[in-house]
């Protein structure tokens, strides 16, 4: 990781809070517990996109052509 940069964000008071406790109970910084959040967060995007392009070759259902199969399967009711 290179040299760490520093932003100004402004929390919630609750959650301010709430993450100073985390961060004291896990004995990290507040800093690194925002760090891991904000890489989770963009890595779950990432596999979000790459699931969205894996898939967007894939053939298109209607809605409403879902909806009458699982009726006719009687896996919905009316």
């Amino acid at each position: 990781m290179g040299l760490a940069k520093r932003a100004t964000i402004y929390l919630e008071p609750d959650i301010h809070r709430l993450l100073k406790l985390k961060a004291v109970e896990a004995e990290r910084s507040v800093s690194d517990l925002v760090n891991d959040a904000v890489r989770r967060s963009l890595s779950e995007d990432a596999d979000d996109l790459k699931a969205i392009g894996d898939r967007a070759k894939e053939p298109t259902v209607a809605f409403e052509t879902v909806l009458k199969d699982l009726r006719k399967r009687g896996k919905l009711q009316r």
